[in-house]
């Protein structure tokens, strides 16, 4: 039962008291959303053990209405890149809503825009003008528009298994089909394999191709681009007339250990770059898309054309001044480098655990941004019944991590995609050596229960295999 702060004595009659509501109808949240918003998202909750009552969260910790402290290596799908609620950020608000600004009036221009713009492209000297719109999508939406009408040119590349967002637009460049069936007719595009410059080249020579887009490590599974390929794919984008869009909607703002993953690699300067999630603390939806001058002033070569691409919310105070709040925190408390040392820590530790366990195949990624994948165990019995679950669906046993660590060890993580043995850790940026050795220990005792053959664990994948048949 959800707990919230009583009434205020003061409140008049009829007036609104969010205290007194969420006291009254907040333990009906399951019901309200199996009635009126995706009914399969409790039900699927439910038939996992993940149907928790959640009553605060700070830093990178949540508790739930028992007190139980839960540590946080989801951060909200990479949102909560500094833990939630930090406190600079909350002040930010709080002052620019007190501020009473003339906000989005439309026929002005406010400073937080330019500020927070300025602020952003220093990260990125070779870029020079900002679009601010809602979301990730939105922000790919903005990209996939000013590269095709800056080059004059249809069509847009994107690597196989790459995901960009689900608005037409960005589902037109989204690697997997899942998210793809039933909304076609998508954009003009062509799918091409991470790395693969051959391909790449192929492509560019039919003379269509207005923009590569690609994410410098990959979401779905974690997979990083190879080493040169970033740097070679640009070189080859600009030789057709075609541009480089990095999407670090995911990667950006220290996620990967430096300030945008694309930065990993000398010589790489994106002609646009996307970022959305991270940049306004997980307060206000927010989205950038940053560009070379030219880009943008194509785009809007005249007066005429200056509304031609905008968003009713773009550039509203709240997500200016959150944006500005936590650009501010992270070079205060050298955010980028703490997550760079402590992604590198939590690889290392999990890495070391690969000889010991046959069903762990791989330890990859960067920064706070790591992948543990999964595979064919070599003994007998373990390795029956991964067949068992891998003929009913690939993704059951990372799932089968996933609730454990939950259950039994109070730690949130994720299965990083449809039919992948793949489990994602994107905690928030703050998390320290002790959340570190505490996941570590947890995820040791979870692989020793898999390992031992028997137990609760396997007895769940026994549920899972119910389920995943009866929707086929």
């Amino acid at each position: 039962m959800t707990t919230a702060k009583p009434a205020s004595s003061s409140s008049q009659a009829g007036e609104f008291d969010l205290g007194a509501l969420l006291a009254e109808r907040g333990a009906e949240r399951y019901e309200l959303h199996t009635k009126y918003l995706n009914h399969q998202l409790p039900r699927m909750l439910h038939t996992i053990g993940f149907d928790k009552v959640y009553e605060r969260g700070e830093g990178a910790h949540f508790w739930d209405a028992d007190g139980n402290d839960y540590l946080d290596m989801l951060a909200g799908f990479g949102v909560m890149a500094l833990g939630r609620h930090h406190p600079v950020v909350r002040r930010a608000l709080h002052d620019v809503l007190d501020a009473q600004l003339a906000d989005l009036t439309r026929f002005d221009c406010q400073p937080l825009p330019g500020l927070l713009a300025e602020k952003l492209l220093a990260h990125s000297p070779h870029l020079d003008r900002v679009f601010f719109g809602n979301s990730g999508t939105e922000a790919v939406e903005t990209a996939l528009k000013f590269a095709r009408y800056a080059t004059g040119k249809p069509r847009i590349l994107y690597c196989d298994h790459a995901f960009h967002g689900l608005t037409t637009g960005s589902l037109s460049v989204n690697g997997e089909d899942g998210f793809r069936d039933g909304f076609a007719p998508l954009l003009p595009d062509t799918a091409v394999p991470l790395g693969d410059l051959p391909a790449l080249a192929r492509e560019l020579k039919k003379g269509d191709v207005a923009a590569l887009i690609v994410e410098p490590v990959q979401g779905k599974g974690v997979h990083e681009a190879p080493p040169g390929y970033l740097r070679a794919a640009q070189e080859l984008l600009h030789k057709h007339k075609a541009l480089l869009i990095a999407d670090e909607v995911q990667t950006g703002l220290g996620r990967t250990g430096d300030f945008y993953a694309y930065q990993h690699e000398d010589g790489v300067e994106p002609d646009l770059v996307c970022v959305a999630k991270a940049l306004s603390g997980g307060y206000v939806p927010v989205g950038a898309t940053l560009g070379k001058d030219w880009i943008f002033k194509k785009v809007y070569s005249s007066m005429d054309r200056v509304l031609v691409h905008s968003a009713s919310f773009g550039s509203n105070a709240q997500a200016m001044a959150a944006g500005l709040a936590v650009l501010s925190v992270m070079e205060n408390e050298q955010t980028v480098a703490h997550a760079r040392a402590t992604g590198e820590l939590l690889k290392s530790r999990l890495t070391a655990l690969i000889d010991k366990y046959e069903l762990l195949a791989d330890v990859r990624g960067r920064g706070l941004m790591i992948g543990i994948e999964f595979g064919k165990p070599k003994s007998l019995k373990l390795r029956s019944r991964w067949t068992m679950l891998q003929a009913a669906r690939k993704g059951l046993f990372a799932q089968m991590v996933v609730v454990p660590l939950l259950q039994h060890h109070r730690i949130l993580t994720q299965v990083s995609g449809d039919h992948l043995e793949v489990i994602k850790l994107i905690p928030p940026l703050v998390v320290g050596e002790e959340d570190v050795d505490r996941f570590v220990d947890a995820f040791t005792a979870v692989m020793d229960e898999a390992h031992s053959g028997g137990g609760l664990m396997w007895d769940f994948g026994k549920t899972l295999i119910k389920q995943a048949v009866a929707n086929r």
